[in-house]
């Protein structure tokens, strides 16, 4: 598996998984999915794109951008998508670690995390894996399709 910097290319494969996290309700903020117009203007404004890719085909991402703006620009925030049917192969943790250091790279100071769901164990364990320090709890802070309710964790990890 290689981690590399997306290619306009990719776009069709990273709408794809991104919209299958968003269309799953458990993970990104978002509501509505990408189309490939979006979606290359949504990848192309981050501070970095990232695609895992496998046998020449993509089957993970990250991005990468300021948490903040101004007095917090130094702070990163990323978010993770692995194709659906491939979790469990340790692609998540090659993307994570990935953006580690490139945050470090582009000069971040920390990594931060501001809505890891309370009910994903598998990127709990492995932000614990990795190093990352809570936070703390955000009450109620995620709202489901369904109008329910979930707690989300916020962590972070210093570079």
């Amino acid at each position: 598996m290689t981690i590399r910097g997306f290619r306009k290319e990719d776009i069709p494969s990273m709408a794809a998984i991104w919209n299958e996290v968003v269309k799953a309700d458990n993970a990104f903020p978002q509501t509505d999915p990408l189309d490939e117009k979006a979606a290359n203007v949504f990848f192309s404004s981050q501070n970095w794109s990232a695609v895992a890719e496998e046998d020449g085909q993509v089957v993970g991402l990250y991005i990468l951008h300021p948490n903040g703006t101004g007095h917090l620009g130094k702070n990163a925030n990323a978010s993770y998508a692995v194709k659906n049917g491939l979790r469990g192969r340790h692609i998540g943790e090659t993307l994570v670690r990935d953006s580690l250091n490139k945050a470090k790279e582009l000069g971040f100071h920390n990594l931060q995390f501001n809505a890891v769901l309370s009910s994903n164990k598998p990127a709990l364990r492995l932000y614990a894996k990795l190093g990352f320090r809570s936070i703390g709890i955000l009450k109620d802070g995620y709202r489901h399709a369904d109008g329910s309710w979930e707690d989300l964790r916020l962590f972070y990890h210093p570079l």
